[in-house]
Protein backbone atom coordinates (compact mmCIF):
# COMPACT_ATOMS: atom_id res chain seq x y z
CA UNK A 1 0.00 0.00 0.00
CA UNK A 2 1.40 3.06 -0.86
CA UNK A 3 1.26 7.05 0.82
CA UNK A 4 -0.82 8.03 -1.99
CA UNK A 5 -3.74 4.96 -0.82
CA UNK A 6 -3.25 5.52 2.87
CA UNK A 7 -3.77 9.35 2.56
CA UNK A 8 -6.59 9.19 0.29
CA UNK A 9 -9.66 10.88 2.03
CA UNK A 10 -13.28 8.59 1.19
CA UNK A 11 -15.93 10.89 1.98
CA UNK A 12 -18.50 9.01 4.06
CA UNK A 13 -22.22 8.64 2.38
CA UNK A 14 -24.07 11.92 4.06
CA UNK A 15 -28.04 11.75 4.28
CA UNK A 16 -28.30 15.11 4.12
CA UNK A 17 -32.53 15.43 4.88
CA UNK A 18 -31.32 13.08 8.17
CA UNK A 19 -28.44 16.42 8.79
CA UNK A 20 -30.67 19.05 7.84
CA UNK A 21 -31.97 19.89 11.80
CA UNK A 22 -28.26 20.07 12.36
CA UNK A 23 -26.80 21.78 8.95
CA UNK A 24 -30.14 24.83 9.49
CA UNK A 25 -28.80 25.10 13.40
CA UNK A 26 -25.51 25.86 11.94
CA UNK A 27 -26.16 28.10 9.00
CA UNK A 28 -28.61 30.21 11.77
CA UNK A 29 -25.97 30.63 13.73
CA UNK A 30 -23.92 32.30 11.19
CA UNK A 31 -26.11 34.25 9.63
CA UNK A 32 -26.31 35.87 12.87
CA UNK A 33 -22.59 36.27 13.30
CA UNK A 34 -22.78 37.61 9.49
CA UNK A 35 -25.40 40.06 10.14
CA UNK A 36 -23.71 41.30 13.35
CA UNK A 37 -20.27 41.99 11.44
CA UNK A 38 -22.22 43.32 8.05
CA UNK A 39 -24.77 45.69 10.36
CA UNK A 40 -22.85 46.34 13.36
CA UNK A 41 -25.23 47.97 15.54
CA UNK A 42 -27.96 47.96 13.10
CA UNK A 43 -28.13 44.54 14.01
CA UNK A 44 -28.19 44.57 17.73
CA UNK A 45 -32.25 44.43 17.45
CA UNK A 46 -32.44 41.91 14.70
CA UNK A 47 -30.74 39.15 16.78
CA UNK A 48 -33.04 37.45 18.98
CA UNK A 49 -35.91 37.68 15.69
CA UNK A 50 -32.90 36.00 13.54
CA UNK A 51 -32.43 33.33 16.69
CA UNK A 52 -35.94 32.76 16.79
CA UNK A 53 -37.03 32.73 13.46
CA UNK A 54 -34.35 30.32 12.70
CA UNK A 55 -35.22 28.00 15.34
CA UNK A 56 -38.37 27.89 14.15
CA UNK A 57 -37.41 27.06 10.62
CA UNK A 58 -35.26 24.26 12.15
CA UNK A 59 -38.34 22.88 13.27
CA UNK A 60 -39.36 21.91 9.64
CA UNK A 61 -36.82 19.26 8.76
CA UNK A 62 -37.59 17.58 12.21
CA UNK A 63 -41.25 17.53 11.23
CA UNK A 64 -40.62 15.82 7.51
CA UNK A 65 -38.30 13.25 8.68
CA UNK A 66 -40.85 12.59 11.75
CA UNK A 67 -43.36 12.40 8.90
CA UNK A 68 -40.90 10.08 6.87
CA UNK A 69 -40.51 7.26 9.99
CA UNK A 70 -37.64 6.00 8.09
CA UNK A 71 -34.86 4.94 10.71
CA UNK A 72 -31.62 7.02 8.98
CA UNK A 73 -27.86 5.54 10.55
CA UNK A 74 -24.90 6.84 9.07
CA UNK A 75 -20.88 6.96 10.17
CA UNK A 76 -21.20 3.28 10.81
CA UNK A 77 -23.79 3.53 13.10
CA UNK A 78 -22.29 6.18 15.17
CA UNK A 79 -24.95 8.82 14.21
CA UNK A 80 -28.30 7.90 13.82
CA UNK A 81 -31.81 9.93 13.03
CA UNK A 82 -34.31 7.89 14.62
CA UNK A 83 -37.76 8.78 16.26
CA UNK A 84 -35.98 8.92 19.50
CA UNK A 85 -33.49 11.54 18.30
CA UNK A 86 -36.02 13.77 16.03
CA UNK A 87 -38.21 13.56 20.09
CA UNK A 88 -35.77 14.92 21.71
CA UNK A 89 -34.50 17.65 19.19
CA UNK A 90 -38.13 18.94 18.48
CA UNK A 91 -37.66 19.45 22.97
CA UNK A 92 -34.24 21.04 22.81
CA UNK A 93 -35.34 23.44 19.88
CA UNK A 94 -38.46 24.69 21.82
CA UNK A 95 -36.97 24.84 24.96
CA UNK A 96 -34.07 27.19 23.02
CA UNK A 97 -37.16 29.09 21.81
CA UNK A 98 -38.88 30.00 24.59
CA UNK A 99 -35.03 30.64 26.33
CA UNK A 100 -34.54 33.51 23.76
CA UNK A 101 -37.88 34.86 24.12
CA UNK A 102 -36.83 35.05 27.83
CA UNK A 103 -33.43 37.08 26.82
CA UNK A 104 -34.81 39.53 24.39
CA UNK A 105 -35.29 42.01 26.68
CA UNK A 106 -33.06 40.95 29.50
CA UNK A 107 -29.84 40.85 26.88
CA UNK A 108 -31.00 44.25 25.18
CA UNK A 109 -31.72 46.22 28.52
CA UNK A 110 -28.19 45.34 29.99
CA UNK A 111 -26.47 46.20 27.21
CA UNK A 112 -24.42 43.32 26.53
CA UNK A 113 -23.33 42.08 23.20
CA UNK A 114 -26.46 40.43 21.30
CA UNK A 115 -24.70 38.51 18.57
CA UNK A 116 -22.23 36.45 20.62
CA UNK A 117 -25.03 35.88 23.55
CA UNK A 118 -27.30 34.07 20.94
CA UNK A 119 -24.36 32.77 18.99
CA UNK A 120 -23.37 30.88 21.82
CA UNK A 121 -27.15 30.08 22.95
CA UNK A 122 -27.17 28.25 19.41
CA UNK A 123 -24.47 26.45 19.64
CA UNK A 124 -24.39 24.91 22.48
CA UNK A 125 -27.85 23.58 21.37
CA UNK A 126 -26.42 22.35 18.26
CA UNK A 127 -24.86 19.87 20.97
CA UNK A 128 -27.40 18.90 22.32
CA UNK A 129 -29.32 18.52 18.78
CA UNK A 130 -26.41 15.99 17.54
CA UNK A 131 -26.73 14.37 21.00
CA UNK A 132 -29.52 13.18 20.89
CA UNK A 133 -28.48 11.14 17.55
CA UNK A 134 -25.16 10.20 19.19
CA UNK A 135 -24.94 6.11 19.22
CA UNK A 136 -21.09 5.85 19.69
CA UNK A 137 -18.90 7.40 22.34
CA UNK A 138 -16.54 9.85 20.24
CA UNK A 139 -19.58 11.66 19.10
CA UNK A 140 -21.34 11.41 22.47
CA UNK A 141 -17.99 12.97 23.63
CA UNK A 142 -18.36 15.47 20.88
CA UNK A 143 -21.87 16.34 21.30
CA UNK A 144 -21.37 16.69 24.58
CA UNK A 145 -18.10 19.20 24.48
CA UNK A 146 -19.86 21.33 22.07
CA UNK A 147 -22.38 22.17 24.41
CA UNK A 148 -20.58 22.42 27.36
CA UNK A 149 -18.11 25.16 26.36
CA UNK A 150 -20.90 27.68 25.42
CA UNK A 151 -22.63 26.84 28.36
CA UNK A 152 -19.56 27.90 30.27
CA UNK A 153 -19.28 31.66 28.93
CA UNK A 154 -23.08 32.11 28.87
CA UNK A 155 -22.82 31.24 32.96
CA UNK A 156 -20.00 33.83 33.28
CA UNK A 157 -22.11 36.48 30.62
CA UNK A 158 -22.51 39.25 33.41
CA UNK A 159 -18.38 39.85 33.23
CA UNK A 160 -18.65 43.06 35.43
CA UNK A 161 -20.19 40.89 38.21
CA UNK A 162 -18.08 38.73 41.00
CA UNK A 163 -21.16 36.44 41.39
CA UNK A 164 -21.31 36.15 37.02
CA UNK A 165 -17.22 35.61 36.83
CA UNK A 166 -17.21 32.85 40.04
CA UNK A 167 -20.44 30.85 38.26
CA UNK A 168 -18.85 31.05 35.32
CA UNK A 169 -15.43 29.53 36.66
CA UNK A 170 -16.83 26.82 39.68
CA UNK A 171 -18.68 25.35 36.07
CA UNK A 172 -16.03 25.18 34.31
CA UNK A 173 -13.43 23.66 36.68
CA UNK A 174 -15.98 21.26 37.66
CA UNK A 175 -17.23 20.54 34.10
CA UNK A 176 -13.73 20.05 32.60
CA UNK A 177 -12.91 18.13 35.67
CA UNK A 178 -16.11 15.44 35.32
CA UNK A 179 -15.11 15.13 31.51
CA UNK A 180 -11.99 14.48 31.97
CA UNK A 181 -13.10 11.50 34.52
CA UNK A 182 -15.54 10.53 32.15
CA UNK A 183 -13.15 10.65 29.26
CA UNK A 184 -10.67 7.79 31.51
CA UNK A 185 -13.73 5.62 31.86
CA UNK A 186 -14.45 6.03 28.14
CA UNK A 187 -10.95 5.04 27.42
CA UNK A 188 -10.87 2.00 29.73
CA UNK A 189 -14.68 0.97 28.32
CA UNK A 190 -12.93 1.17 24.67
CA UNK A 191 -9.81 -0.65 25.95
CA UNK A 192 -12.45 -3.62 26.94
CA UNK A 193 -14.48 -3.66 24.33
CA UNK A 194 -11.65 -2.46 21.33
CA UNK A 195 -14.49 -0.41 19.88
CA UNK A 196 -17.05 2.78 20.39
CA UNK A 197 -20.20 1.70 19.39
CA UNK A 198 -22.61 1.04 21.54
CA UNK A 199 -24.19 -2.14 19.97
CA UNK A 200 -20.22 -3.48 20.26
CA UNK A 201 -19.87 -2.33 23.68
CA UNK A 202 -23.24 -4.43 24.49
CA UNK A 203 -22.29 -7.30 23.16
CA UNK A 204 -18.30 -6.95 25.59
CA UNK A 205 -20.07 -6.22 28.19
CA UNK A 206 -22.38 -9.38 28.56
CA UNK A 207 -21.10 -12.24 30.54
CA UNK A 208 -21.05 -13.89 33.61
CA UNK A 209 -19.86 -10.84 35.90
CA UNK A 210 -18.20 -8.07 35.33
CA UNK A 211 -14.48 -7.35 36.15
CA UNK A 212 -13.01 -4.92 38.28
CA UNK A 213 -11.63 -2.92 35.23
CA UNK A 214 -15.22 -2.77 34.12
CA UNK A 215 -16.75 -1.54 37.22
CA UNK A 216 -14.46 0.95 36.81
CA UNK A 217 -15.05 2.10 33.67
CA UNK A 218 -18.78 2.20 33.60
CA UNK A 219 -18.70 4.12 36.56
CA UNK A 220 -16.16 7.08 35.72
CA UNK A 221 -18.35 7.13 32.33
CA UNK A 222 -21.49 7.62 34.74
CA UNK A 223 -20.08 9.75 37.49
CA UNK A 224 -19.50 12.24 34.70
CA UNK A 225 -22.86 12.64 33.47
CA UNK A 226 -23.98 12.64 36.93
CA UNK A 227 -22.12 16.00 37.02
CA UNK A 228 -24.03 16.98 33.76
CA UNK A 229 -27.60 16.37 35.63
CA UNK A 230 -26.21 17.90 38.79
CA UNK A 231 -27.14 14.22 40.72
CA UNK A 232 -25.55 14.53 44.40
CA UNK A 233 -22.79 14.59 45.10
CA UNK A 234 -22.06 15.93 42.05
CA UNK A 235 -24.23 18.81 42.13
CA UNK A 236 -21.96 21.59 44.08
CA UNK A 237 -21.73 23.84 40.87
CA UNK A 238 -25.57 24.57 40.73
CA UNK A 239 -26.99 26.55 43.21
CA UNK A 240 -23.97 29.39 42.91
CA UNK A 241 -23.83 28.81 38.82
CA UNK A 242 -27.54 29.25 39.29
CA UNK A 243 -27.87 32.17 41.41
CA UNK A 244 -24.63 33.80 39.13
CA UNK A 245 -25.47 33.52 36.00
CA UNK A 246 -28.15 35.44 33.84
CA UNK A 247 -31.96 34.33 34.70
CA UNK A 248 -31.96 33.48 30.99
CA UNK A 249 -29.25 31.35 31.15
CA UNK A 250 -29.89 29.84 34.44
CA UNK A 251 -33.19 28.03 32.92
CA UNK A 252 -31.47 26.97 29.63
CA UNK A 253 -28.89 24.92 32.20
CA UNK A 254 -31.58 23.59 34.22
CA UNK A 255 -33.46 22.52 31.63
CA UNK A 256 -32.31 21.69 28.14
CA UNK A 257 -28.31 20.95 29.74
CA UNK A 258 -30.01 18.67 32.07
CA UNK A 259 -32.17 16.80 29.35
CA UNK A 260 -28.66 16.69 27.16
CA UNK A 261 -27.28 14.83 30.12
CA UNK A 262 -30.31 12.46 30.39
CA UNK A 263 -30.30 12.03 26.50
CA UNK A 264 -26.73 10.38 26.41
CA UNK A 265 -27.16 8.63 29.75
CA UNK A 266 -30.22 6.75 27.50
CA UNK A 267 -28.07 5.49 25.10
CA UNK A 268 -25.44 4.28 27.30
CA UNK A 269 -27.63 2.68 30.19
CA UNK A 270 -30.41 1.01 27.38
CA UNK A 271 -27.52 0.47 24.94
CA UNK A 272 -24.17 0.29 25.93
CA UNK A 273 -23.95 -1.22 29.68
CA UNK A 274 -27.24 -3.16 28.96
CA UNK A 275 -24.77 -6.20 29.74
CA UNK A 276 -23.80 -4.74 33.18
CA UNK A 277 -27.13 -4.42 34.87
CA UNK A 278 -25.50 -5.88 38.12
CA UNK A 279 -23.33 -2.68 38.14
CA UNK A 280 -25.28 0.26 36.24
CA UNK A 281 -28.67 -0.90 39.13
CA UNK A 282 -27.03 -0.73 42.29
CA UNK A 283 -25.25 2.71 41.48
CA UNK A 284 -28.69 4.37 40.14
CA UNK A 285 -30.39 3.13 43.24
CA UNK A 286 -28.32 4.96 45.79
CA UNK A 287 -27.94 8.12 43.08
CA UNK A 288 -31.69 8.83 42.91
CA UNK A 289 -32.00 7.98 46.08
CA UNK A 290 -29.66 10.53 47.49
CA UNK A 291 -29.95 13.05 44.93
CA UNK A 292 -34.14 13.43 45.56
CA UNK A 293 -33.42 13.49 49.57
CA UNK A 294 -30.38 15.90 49.40
CA UNK A 295 -31.97 18.19 47.16
CA UNK A 296 -35.28 18.73 48.86
CA UNK A 297 -33.72 18.90 52.32
CA UNK A 298 -31.61 21.73 51.27
CA UNK A 299 -34.17 23.38 49.02
CA UNK A 300 -36.34 23.50 52.67
CA UNK A 301 -33.94 26.16 54.02
CA UNK A 302 -33.20 27.92 50.88
CA UNK A 303 -34.30 32.22 51.28
CA UNK A 304 -33.45 33.02 47.54
CA UNK A 305 -35.96 31.79 44.90
CA UNK A 306 -33.08 30.91 42.29
CA UNK A 307 -31.35 29.17 44.57
CA UNK A 308 -34.32 27.42 45.69
CA UNK A 309 -35.44 26.23 42.04
CA UNK A 310 -31.92 24.87 42.31
CA UNK A 311 -31.87 22.48 44.80
CA UNK A 312 -34.93 21.90 43.32
CA UNK A 313 -33.61 21.17 40.02
CA UNK A 314 -31.14 18.99 41.53
CA UNK A 315 -34.22 17.16 43.65
CA UNK A 316 -36.36 16.68 40.09
CA UNK A 317 -33.10 15.42 38.69
CA UNK A 318 -33.14 12.44 41.36
CA UNK A 319 -36.76 11.53 40.24
CA UNK A 320 -35.33 11.28 36.51
CA UNK A 321 -32.74 9.03 38.10
CA UNK A 322 -35.18 6.49 39.89
CA UNK A 323 -36.00 4.42 36.60
CA UNK A 324 -32.91 3.81 35.63
CA UNK A 325 -32.75 1.61 38.72
CA UNK A 326 -34.96 -0.94 37.24
CA UNK A 327 -33.60 -0.47 34.13
CA UNK A 328 -33.24 -4.14 32.87
CA UNK A 329 -36.28 -5.70 34.31
CA UNK A 330 -38.44 -7.42 30.87
CA UNK A 331 -41.55 -6.17 31.93
CA UNK A 332 -43.77 -3.04 30.62
CA UNK A 333 -46.60 -2.39 32.23
CA UNK A 334 -50.02 -0.59 31.55
CA UNK A 335 -50.88 2.40 33.47
CA UNK A 336 -54.29 1.64 35.70
CA UNK A 337 -57.46 2.52 33.96
CA UNK A 338 -55.70 3.46 30.84
CA UNK A 339 -53.90 1.73 27.44
CA UNK A 340 -50.58 3.97 28.31
CA UNK A 341 -47.84 1.24 28.44
CA UNK A 342 -45.00 2.25 30.61
CA UNK A 343 -41.32 1.35 31.13
CA UNK A 344 -38.28 2.84 32.93
CA UNK A 345 -37.39 4.19 29.53
CA UNK A 346 -40.63 5.71 28.54
CA UNK A 347 -40.60 6.98 32.33
CA UNK A 348 -38.07 9.21 31.82
CA UNK A 349 -38.87 10.42 28.47
CA UNK A 350 -42.21 11.59 29.70
CA UNK A 351 -40.54 13.06 32.78
CA UNK A 352 -37.62 15.42 30.54
CA UNK A 353 -40.46 17.07 27.96
CA UNK A 354 -42.87 17.61 31.13
CA UNK A 355 -40.17 18.73 33.77
CA UNK A 356 -38.85 21.55 30.40
CA UNK A 357 -41.90 23.22 30.52
CA UNK A 358 -42.74 23.62 33.86
CA UNK A 359 -39.25 24.73 35.35
CA UNK A 360 -38.49 27.25 32.50
CA UNK A 361 -42.30 28.78 33.44
CA UNK A 362 -41.44 28.73 37.09
CA UNK A 363 -37.70 30.83 35.96
CA UNK A 364 -40.09 33.03 33.17
CA UNK A 365 -42.47 34.16 36.44
CA UNK A 366 -38.65 34.89 38.16
CA UNK A 367 -37.34 36.75 35.52
CA UNK A 368 -40.87 38.66 34.94
CA UNK A 369 -41.11 39.07 38.87
CA UNK A 370 -37.76 40.51 39.31
CA UNK A 371 -38.46 43.34 36.88
CA UNK A 372 -40.48 45.03 39.63
CA UNK A 373 -38.99 44.31 42.84
CA UNK A 374 -35.27 43.64 41.84
CA UNK A 375 -34.97 40.94 44.30
CA UNK A 376 -34.95 37.52 44.68
CA UNK A 377 -35.61 36.55 47.87
CA UNK A 378 -38.73 34.51 48.79
CA UNK A 379 -39.94 37.03 51.02
CA UNK A 380 -40.69 39.54 48.29
CA UNK A 381 -43.30 37.66 46.63
CA UNK A 382 -45.16 38.41 49.56
CA UNK A 383 -48.93 39.87 47.97
CA UNK A 384 -47.96 38.94 45.02
CA UNK A 385 -51.75 38.34 44.01
CA UNK A 386 -52.90 41.44 45.32
CA UNK A 387 -51.04 43.31 42.54
CA UNK A 388 -49.88 41.13 40.04
CA UNK A 389 -53.03 38.79 40.28
CA UNK A 390 -51.80 36.86 36.66
CA UNK A 391 -48.41 36.64 37.88
CA UNK A 392 -49.37 34.86 41.19
CA UNK A 393 -51.84 32.25 39.26
CA UNK A 394 -49.07 31.24 37.04
CA UNK A 395 -46.13 30.94 39.54
CA UNK A 396 -48.85 28.56 41.52
CA UNK A 397 -49.49 26.78 38.21
CA UNK A 398 -45.71 25.94 37.50
CA UNK A 399 -45.14 25.23 41.32
CA UNK A 400 -48.09 22.81 41.41
CA UNK A 401 -46.63 21.16 38.74
CA UNK A 402 -43.20 20.81 39.75
CA UNK A 403 -44.91 19.66 42.92
CA UNK A 404 -46.83 17.09 41.36
CA UNK A 405 -50.27 18.56 42.60
CA UNK A 406 -53.36 18.00 39.68
CA UNK A 407 -54.55 18.72 37.29
CA UNK A 408 -50.97 20.80 36.55
CA UNK A 409 -48.43 18.16 34.41
CA UNK A 410 -45.99 17.22 37.10
CA UNK A 411 -48.23 14.78 38.66
CA UNK A 412 -48.41 12.61 35.41
CA UNK A 413 -44.49 12.80 35.63
CA UNK A 414 -43.98 11.79 39.06
CA UNK A 415 -47.03 9.00 38.50
CA UNK A 416 -44.79 6.82 35.81
CA UNK A 417 -42.08 7.19 37.51
CA UNK A 418 -43.97 5.63 40.71
CA UNK A 419 -45.36 3.17 38.20
CA UNK A 420 -42.26 2.14 36.74
CA UNK A 421 -40.52 1.54 40.18
CA UNK A 422 -43.67 -0.15 41.52
CA UNK A 423 -44.33 -1.88 38.52
CA UNK A 424 -40.69 -3.62 38.30
CA UNK A 425 -42.20 -6.02 41.09
CA UNK A 426 -38.60 -6.00 42.99
CA UNK A 427 -37.64 -5.19 46.75
CA UNK A 428 -35.45 -2.71 45.56
CA UNK A 429 -38.24 -1.26 43.03
CA UNK A 430 -40.32 -0.72 45.79
CA UNK A 431 -38.10 1.00 48.25
CA UNK A 432 -37.41 3.30 46.02
CA UNK A 433 -41.06 4.12 44.72
CA UNK A 434 -41.74 4.78 48.58
CA UNK A 435 -38.65 7.03 48.89
CA UNK A 436 -40.07 9.12 45.26
CA UNK A 437 -43.47 9.44 46.80
CA UNK A 438 -41.84 10.08 51.15
CA UNK A 439 -39.94 12.93 48.88
CA UNK A 440 -42.58 14.46 46.31
CA UNK A 441 -44.46 15.17 49.67
CA UNK A 442 -41.21 16.82 51.16
CA UNK A 443 -40.93 19.10 47.85
CA UNK A 444 -44.44 20.36 48.27
CA UNK A 445 -42.80 22.57 51.91
CA UNK A 446 -40.85 24.81 50.29
CA UNK A 447 -43.14 25.32 47.08
CA UNK A 448 -45.99 25.97 49.55
CA UNK A 449 -43.94 28.58 51.22
CA UNK A 450 -44.01 30.61 47.86
CA UNK A 451 -47.33 29.85 47.46
CA UNK A 452 -47.84 31.43 51.13
CA UNK A 453 -45.75 34.28 50.55
CA UNK A 454 -47.84 35.29 47.32
CA UNK A 455 -51.65 34.08 48.26
CA UNK A 456 -51.95 34.83 52.25
CA UNK A 457 -49.14 37.20 53.19
CA UNK A 458 -48.94 40.93 53.07
CA UNK A 459 -46.68 43.27 50.62
CA UNK A 460 -43.41 43.62 52.36
CA UNK A 461 -42.31 47.14 53.67
CA UNK A 462 -38.92 46.90 52.07
CA UNK A 463 -37.06 44.15 50.13
CA UNK A 464 -33.19 43.32 49.43
CA UNK A 465 -32.01 43.45 46.30
CA UNK A 466 -31.00 40.37 44.58
CA UNK A 467 -32.15 39.00 41.20
CA UNK A 468 -31.82 41.10 38.38
CA UNK A 469 -34.27 42.09 35.79
CA UNK A 470 -32.19 42.83 32.94
CA UNK A 471 -28.55 42.97 32.55
CA UNK A 472 -27.34 44.54 36.05
CA UNK A 473 -26.25 42.12 38.69
CA UNK A 474 -28.71 42.66 41.04
CA UNK A 475 -26.83 41.21 44.21
CA UNK A 476 -24.32 43.70 43.90
CA UNK A 477 -26.23 47.04 43.41
CA UNK A 478 -25.76 49.69 46.22
CA UNK A 479 -27.55 52.95 47.24
CA UNK A 480 -26.93 54.87 44.24
CA UNK A 481 -28.19 52.02 41.61
CA UNK A 482 -30.96 52.00 44.29
CA UNK A 483 -31.12 55.74 43.72
CA UNK A 484 -31.74 55.40 39.82
CA UNK A 485 -34.49 53.39 40.23
CA UNK A 486 -35.84 55.36 42.19
CA UNK A 487 -36.02 57.87 39.42
CA UNK A 488 -37.08 55.68 37.15
CA UNK A 489 -40.06 54.30 38.82
CA UNK A 490 -41.15 57.23 41.13
CA UNK A 491 -42.07 56.98 44.34
CA UNK A 492 -41.20 52.90 44.34
CA UNK A 493 -37.71 52.74 45.93
CA UNK A 494 -35.73 54.05 48.95
CA UNK A 495 -32.57 52.52 49.37
CA UNK A 496 -31.27 51.97 53.10
CA UNK A 497 -28.09 50.44 53.83
CA UNK A 498 -27.80 47.43 56.34
CA UNK A 499 -24.84 45.32 57.14
CA UNK A 500 -26.32 42.38 54.98
CA UNK A 501 -27.38 44.27 51.83
CA UNK A 502 -28.85 46.97 50.79
CA UNK A 503 -32.72 46.96 51.44
CA UNK A 504 -34.88 48.90 49.75
CA UNK A 505 -38.42 50.22 50.11
CA UNK A 506 -40.65 48.82 47.98
CA UNK A 507 -44.05 49.96 46.57
CA UNK A 508 -46.24 47.39 44.74
CA UNK A 509 -47.24 47.97 40.82
CA UNK A 510 -47.62 46.97 38.10
CA UNK A 511 -45.25 44.71 36.43
CA UNK A 512 -43.32 45.56 33.45
CA UNK A 513 -44.47 43.56 30.81
CA UNK A 514 -42.83 42.50 27.35
CA UNK A 515 -44.08 40.86 24.55
CA UNK A 516 -41.31 38.45 24.57
CA UNK A 517 -41.66 37.04 28.14
CA UNK A 518 -45.44 37.18 27.49
CA UNK A 519 -44.96 34.47 24.93
CA UNK A 520 -42.34 32.58 26.91
CA UNK A 521 -45.26 32.48 29.59
CA UNK A 522 -48.06 31.53 27.41
CA UNK A 523 -46.18 28.71 25.77
CA UNK A 524 -45.37 27.35 29.16
CA UNK A 525 -48.30 27.81 30.57
CA UNK A 526 -50.28 26.14 27.81
CA UNK A 527 -48.13 22.91 27.89
CA UNK A 528 -48.44 22.43 31.55
CA UNK A 529 -51.64 22.46 31.58
CA UNK A 530 -52.34 20.43 28.54
CA UNK A 531 -49.72 17.49 29.09
CA UNK A 532 -51.43 17.57 32.88
CA UNK A 533 -54.92 17.37 31.49
CA UNK A 534 -54.50 15.24 28.51
CA UNK A 535 -51.50 13.17 29.97
CA UNK A 536 -51.86 11.40 26.51
CA UNK A 537 -50.21 13.98 24.24
CA UNK A 538 -47.25 13.45 26.51
CA UNK A 539 -47.32 9.61 26.64
CA UNK A 540 -47.84 9.84 22.77
CA UNK A 541 -43.89 11.46 22.93
CA UNK A 542 -42.66 8.87 25.11
CA UNK A 543 -44.63 5.76 23.29
CA UNK A 544 -42.94 7.35 19.43
CA UNK A 545 -39.33 7.85 20.86
CA UNK A 546 -38.63 4.01 20.46
CA UNK A 547 -34.73 3.90 20.83
CA UNK A 548 -32.87 2.06 18.06
CA UNK A 549 -29.34 1.91 17.45
CA UNK A 550 -27.12 1.46 14.42
CA UNK A 551 -24.34 -0.84 13.64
Amino acid sequence: MNLGSMLAFVRPDLDWHALAPELTLLAVGTLVTVADIALDDKAKRMMPTLAGIGLLVTLVPILTLAVDGAERPMFGGAYVVDDFSLVLKALFILVGYVVVLMSVDYVREGDYYENEYYTLLLTSLLGMVMMASSRDLVSVFVALELLSIPAYMLAAWRKGGPRSNEAGLKYYLMGVFASAVMLYGMSLVFGVAGDTDFGTIAAALTGEGASPIVIVAILFVLIGFAFKVSAVPFHTWAPDTYEGAPTPVTAFLSVASKAAGFVALLGLVFVAFEGAADVVQPFFWVLAAVTMTVGNLIALRQTNIVRMLAYSGVAQGGFMLAPFAVAFEDDAWQLPGTDIITTPYFAIVVYAVIYAFMNLGAFSVVLAVSRRTRSGEISSYGGLFSYAPGMAVLMTLFLAALAGIPPASGWFAKFVVFWALAGAGTPAGWVLAVIVAVNAVIAFGYYARVLVQMWFQPVPETVALGVDSGGDDGDELDVADATAEQDEHGDAWLATETRQATMVRFTPGRIPMTGALAAALAITAIATVAFGVLPGLVSHFGDVATFHFGG
